[in-house]
């Protein structure tokens, strides 16, 4: 079991949402001056990772199971990385009105958070095994 309790999955679930808010409606991510029209063809794998996550952490604050936890998280992880090949494949990014070297700090950042994500699913996936195992209960005892 984590140290996040249902506050925290509440918590995470109401800024996914509000986030998800503020992308489609309001200010809408049309307000955003460097995002092209092209992000309408990204946009719906970036709702499912949000969808998914607001999914996932109400439910983790009703139900407390580290396996389940860990399923839900490698179901989010999985929209996430998703969503950031989406965004790889489409680039909807147009710095062409300042620095030039932008487009790569944008790329290194996406590469980054994919590597990021695919460490958390190792993560998550040991801590699947561990809960099925039951090797987490008896390294407490």
């Amino acid at each position: 079991m984590t140290s996040t309790g249902p506050a925290g999955g509440i918590g995470s679930a109401v800024i996914n949402a509000v986030l998800l808010w503020a992308i489609n409606i309001w200010p809408g991510w049309r307000a955003v001056p460097f995002l092209t029209r092209d992000m309408e063809l990204a946009l719906g794998a970036v709702n499912a990772s949000l969808i998914a996550g607001i999914t996932a952490n109400l439910l983790f604050a009703v139900v407390r199971s580290r396996g389940l936890q860990a399923v839900g998280n490698l179901v989010v992880l999985g929209f996430g990385l998703a969503a950031l090949i989406r965004l790889w494949d489409v680039f909807p990014f147009d710095f062409s009105g300042g620095w030039s070297g932008w487009t790569v700090v944008a790329r290194a950042f996406l590469v980054l958070g994919m590597a990021g994500t695919v460490i958390g699913a190792v993560a998550e996936l040991v801590a699947l095994f561990r809960s099925l195992t039951g090797a987490g209960s008896r390294a407490r005892q």
